[in-house]
């Protein structure tokens, strides 16, 4: 029996034990060098093993009918006691009906969980005065930076840009007064009472403007729906035909400092997308909500610099802001490799940006990847910081 310290024996019954004291060990070292120094921002591979459920369908768009809660009615009712012969008014008033809201959320990440929105109606008044009860109000979480829209006119309503910030989607209706309301001195056996006020019906279209920090682009069969299986716990499907991804998925690329970064994988490209062949329209829209562009090129087709270059036209005509955007090329399948002489081509070719040559399915260099994903999610939080203090500023002055 192997001894470890003068307490612990590595027996069955008391491993259980051991690694709980290990996890005291690590967590205290841990918060010790937290105290003292920075912790490292290397990427976290995924060790959790997948869901065996259907893969999640990330919704960036979406239509969405809100219809306001009804006011409750107003009571008409008349004090009934023992000898009270001629009891006064006594009907109370109707409940507010409530309000539809949308919440900014930083935990939301997409739009699939909202569908109809319905917000419940107020309660009548009754006897003796007893108002009804005003209805909670719906809120409806959404993503932080989620576009509210005119669905008929496509005009910008408003933009939820800061957390918990909420927009009032549809006003609920005012409850109705009781009888008791219309007693006065001219009238004292008022016989009406009022109707509550009807919640508003509306129509949004919401929008998410940044669905991630990456968009990973590419032709149909670049790997990049591997890449992302790979780099994070998101479950795309991945198989041998071209447009298999259909919509974009969104994994999460996790760090030793706890930082989370969201990487899109934009259905594939073909060529005049930007005539809208192909769905066109509908899969390049989703790469104006990313930050940066990851363009993952095929190894094994050869012609690296035509990709690219085909790539960047059909983004370049469809929204000519897309070049503004930062790029990164990644060159997949390289464990298909022929010869280093081609690595070398591809470098001169392809000089003017930041390029890595890596494996997907077999996961050959990842981590100078990650890492330097982590680089450019750090470079937009600092892009967003300054804009944000930027317009506070402006708002002050």
């Amino acid at each position: 029996m192997r001894c470890i310290s003068e307490k612990f024996f590595v027996t069955s019954r008391n491993l259980q034990k051991i690694s709980y004291f290990l996890q005291i060990r690590a967590s205290s070292s841990l918060a010790e060098s937290s105290s003292t120094d920075e912790l490292p921002k290397t990427p976290l591979f995924p060790t959790k093993k997948r869901g065996t459920g259907e893969p999640f369908s990330f919704v960036d768009y979406r239509r969405v009918y809100c219809k306001a809660g009804n006011g409750g009615n107003g009571s008409v009712s008349f004090l009934r006691e023992k000898f009270v012969e001629f009891g006064g008014p006594d009907g109370g008033n109707g409940g507010n009906g409530g309000h539809v809201l949308f919440k900014a959320d930083v935990n939301t990440k997409d739009l699939s969980h909202i569908h109809r929105c319905k917000a419940r109606v107020g309660e009548d008044g009754a006897s003796k005065c007893c108002h009804g009860k005003s209805a909670e109000h719906l809120e409806v979480k959404v993503p932080l930076f989620t576009l509210i829209k005119d669905p008929t006119t496509n005009r910008l309503l408003h933009e939820l840009s800061e957390p918990d910030q909420v927009f009032l989607a549809a006003r609920g209706g005012a409850g109705g007064h009781g009888n008791h309301f219309y007693l006065s001195n001219q009238v004292r056996k008022p016989l009406k009472a009022e109707l509550g006020g009807v919640g508003e019906e509306v129509e949004y279209a919401l929008e998410m403007k940044v669905i991630a920090t990456v968009g990973l682009i590419g032709f149909p069969n670049a790997g990049k729906s591997t890449l992302l299986r790979a780099m994070s716990r998101a479950k795309p499907k991945v198989a041998s035909y071209p447009f298999t991804t259909l919509k974009p998925h969104i994994g999460i690329v996790h760090y030793e400092d706890y930082e989370q970064v969201p990487v899109a994988d934009i259905p594939g490209l073909i060529e005049d997308a930007h005539k809208n062949v192909g769905l066109g329209f509908e899969f390049l829209k989703h790469v104006t909500r990313c930050h940066s562009l990851f363009y993952v090129l095929d190894y094994t087709l050869g012609q690296w610099k035509e990709q690219y270059d085909s790539l960047r036209k059909e983004l370049r005509l469809y929204d000519p802001d897309l070049e503004e955007k930062k790029r990164v090329v990644i060159v997949n399948k390289v464990d298909l490799l022929k010869n280093e002489e081609e690595l070398e081509r591809i470098r001169e070719d392809l000089a003017e940006d930041e390029i890595f040559f890596i494996s997907a399915k077999h996961g050959h260099n990842l981590i100078p990847l990650m890492s330097h994903l982590r680089t450019v999610h750090d470079e937009y939080l600092r892009i967003r910081e300054e804009q944000k203090k930027e317009q506070n500023d402006f708002e002050f002055v």
